[in-house]
């Protein structure tokens, strides 16, 4: 049986910290360092495929003396890598139950301001699935163009595919990652490597008979295009923070593990930002229409040969993998704020397997209509891209500062300082992306992040006004015996009828069957049958001229209610439930249409007796 008030009960006792994991069988299913690195890192290591040419993009637009400085702007993001690598290193002791920017927030800076934290991840992680999957297919329709005109379909697919292995479970998710990342991660170094021992490229065959994006008349570099410049690329630094967002996925001990994960990271990603920016300036490349940085850098180190194209599709892989990051992440951020009451607590739910699969499946659902929204074009999707991140850096970097103000262990000093020159470097660069790209699109995230922020609110508060009716955390009165009254509608005299007037009078003082009386001949022939029956429960029938059936017995249960004889009203709706789906369609959902009207218009319980067929 289904009560009318089981929903809202289950939804109004507060969600409840697990208690930790302890069994083998939940181990094996979580993340060691190595496994974290594979699934959660793939953001960070595939945006070294469109980090650089960010900073190219810009810088070209000065010429080639512009270019000169993509050495210094890329040295001066690994800066800024560095240092949020030790602020999330520090975030992940501090906070070992996840959440990063936002427990930072909601332990030191309000839960104002936490919630802004937490909607600038959510949206960063949406965006993130949807520019790694476009990102991926458009690199695979650049290598065979006949697939151009499917890219939405791939890029479904793609999705379908990552949602289904994380289903299975984290650490499943990252056996299948390890493979691509490790491919990827070689490459990138072998480029890097072989580059910088030669003096010449080895070919240049990739970016020939293309037009070169290179501004025709060299302009000054000034600070205004250094920070552009420097906006562009940070773009190389989303998922730096999954890490901190996902302790509890990881084996124990936790903390130590996601540590090592977090430098390892930042460690492969800085090399290879920085090992790049060298080879750009040795190599002397141009941003190329319709052909990649990184693939120009491929052909100039590797000759365009096999180890080209290995370098290129492991790069499709990894992009179209690469939204595993948001699927290792999100969850755990939406299972905190269900379990603060910022939404609904199904998301604070966990199935086998140790997945929260109903943020995977919400992941999924909200990514695959930015895909068909898009159009699968990667380029409408970027310029929203590491805006709602670079807020969640800004927000933690300031809540670490005060925690270390308030715990002041030895040596505070220093690591507020850091804490808050990252917030500085962060703070700007949130601005300098935001206006640069606000007419790109970046408008709809700062309309998103306060519309979110007050979902949130807005759940939270519906959740409190559900506490108090319930006096949650408060000792209730005496239990008292309550005069109840059962009612049950009946339309015929079979062994559900039987089961139904049986389960009534397990239930109530007292039994009402009720029927609805559209033909006289049918309601006669009822009335003599009931009174062979004599089942012991008096049958009251009730007329209708309109041929209704929810809203008479509605109103009756109303009328009982208004006559207060009875401390609570019970309907007990007896029905068939099938065995197999597809029988469902041979119901004629009498029940149903019961049970919404007595919900709409009643105060009364409801009860459905399912017999299984």
């Amino acid at each position: 049986m289904e009560k009318h008030m089981s929903d809202i009960t289950a939804v109004a006792v507060t969600a409840e910290p697990e208690p930790p994991d302890t069994g083998a069988g939940d181990e094996r299913h979580r993340l060691t360092a190595f496994g974290g690195l594979a699934a959660l890192s793939l953001d960070a290591m595939a945006s070294v495929a469109y980090g650089p040419e960010s900073i190219v993009l810009v810088l070209g637009t000065a010429g080639a003396y512009g270019l000169g400085f993509t050495l210094p702007v890329t040295v001066a993001i690994a800066v800024l890598l560095a240092v949020l690598v030790a602020s999330y290193r520090q975030v992940i002791a501090a906070f070992p139950d996840g959440g990063g920017s936002y427990a930072v927030a909601k332990a030191h800076l309000g839960r104002r301001t936490a919630l802004t934290a937490a909607a600038s991840l959510v949206i960063d992680y949406i965006l993130n699935v949807a520019v790694s999957v476009t990102a991926g297919v458009a690199a695979l329709t650049s290598a065979v163009p006949s697939l151009y005109d499917d890219r939405v379909w791939l890029c479904l697919g793609v999705l379908v595919l990552v949602t289904a292995v994380n289903l299975r479970g984290i650490a499943e998710s990252a056996r299948w990652f390890m493979a691509p990342t490790a491919v990827f991660v070689v490459s990138i170094l072998a480029i890097i490597v072989v580059g910088l021992f030669r003096d010449a490229p080895a070919s240049t065959e990739a970016a020939a008979g293309h037009a070169s994006a290179l501004a025709d008349n060299a302009t000054a570099v000034g600070a205004l295009l250094l920070l552009k410049a420097f906006a562009a690329g940070c773009s190389a630094l989303t998922g730096v923070e999954a890490v901190a967002n996902a302790v509890p996925s990881f084996r124990t001990p936790r903390v130590k593990r996601a540590q090592h994960t977090e430098v390892a990271l930042g460690a492969l990603l800085g090399v290879m930002l920085i090992g790049l920016a060298v080879l750009i300036g040795r190599f002397h490349l141009q941003p190329v229409e319709g052909v990649t940085v990184l693939a120009q850098l491929a052909d100039a180190s590797l000759g365009h040969g096999a180890a080209f194209y290995v370098v290129q599709f492991a790069t499709v892989v990894l992009l179209g993998l690469a939204a595993n990051t948001s699927f290792g992440g999100l969850p755990v951020l939406l299972h905190l704020l269900a379990r603060d009451n910022h939404l609904p607590h199904v998301f604070a739910l966990r199935a086998d397997r140790q997945v929260h699969r109903h943020g995977v499946l919400f992941l999924a659902v909200v990514s695959a209509a930015l895909l068909v929204g898009s159009g699968g074009d990667v380029n409408s999707l970027v310029p929203l891209f590491s805006i709602g991140v670079f807020v969640g850096f800004t927000i933690c970097q300031v809540g670490m500062v005060r925690h270390w103000y308030l715990k002041r262990p030895d040596g505070w000093q220093w690591k507020a300082l850091l804490n808050g020159f990252g917030a500085l470097l962060t703070g700007v660069a949130t601005f300098v992306v935001t206006g640069t790209k606000f007419t790109e699109g970046a408008w709809g995230i700062v309309v998103a992040l306060p519309l979110l922020v007050l979902l949130f609110e807005l759940i939270h508060r519906s959740y409190q006004r559900i506490g108090e009716r319930l006096e949650i955390g408060r000792v209730p009165g005496a239990v008292t015996r309550q005069r109840s009254l059962v009612v049950v509608p009946v339309t015929t005299i079979t062994r559900l009828t039987r089961d139904g007037l049986s389960a009534a009078l397990s239930l109530g003082d007292e039994v009402l069957a009720v029927t609805v009386v559209h033909e006289p001949a049918e309601a006669e022939a009822l009335r003599r049958d009931w009174e062979l029956w004599r089942p012991g429960v008096p049958l009251v029938e009730i007329p209708d001229d309109h041929r209704r059936l929810g809203q008479p017995i509605a109103a009756f249960v109303n009328r009982l209610g208004e006559e207060r004889a009875y401390d609570r009203l019970t309907v007990l709706i007896p029905e068939v439930e099938p065995s197999h789906w597809w029988q469902r369609a041979l119901q004629n959902r009498r029940g149903a249409v019961i049970d919404r009207a007595l919900r709409r218009s009643t105060d009364a319980v409801v009860c459905r007796l399912r017999m299984r067929m």
